[in-house]
């Protein structure tokens, strides 16, 4: 069973930090690169940020030197740590594989980030 949860998101400030934590379960991420992203209200998600089995790591030109990717193997677990937060990170993340798999590929609820100007 597919299963993605992700957690830590909330309300900040523009300036302040959050850290994002994803529990994947499923065989499918197995030997996977895993990516972060993220949905605007009213616009498409896009990747934010992903990091390979070989811990490679790759971000969006808007939050490079202000996000990092990590991952844990062994639990099954991707983090995102941003810092010096901006309004315009105000979205929904979610994380899954990079690249996604399938035409219909499982999400999961996804966690709320929002930075007051």
């Amino acid at each position: 069973q597919v299963q993605l949860v992700e957690s830590g998101g909330g309300l900040v400030q523009a300036g302040g930090s959050l850290r994002l934590s994803c529990a994947a379960s499923g065989s499918i991420f197995s030997g996977q690169a895993m990516g972060w992203y993220r949905q605007a209200p009213g616009k498409q998600r896009m990747l934010v940020a992903f990091i390979n089995e070989g811990g490679n790591t790759g971000y969006r030109d808007s939050v490079k030197g202000r996000f990092t990717i990590s991952r844990d193997k062994a639990k099954n677990t991707v983090d995102l740590q941003m810092n010096s937060l901006k309004p315009e990170d105000t979205a929904v993340y979610y994380c899954n594989t990079y690249p996604l798999i399938g035409t219909l590929p499982v999400w999961g609820q996804g966690t709320q980030v929002t930075v007051s100007s």
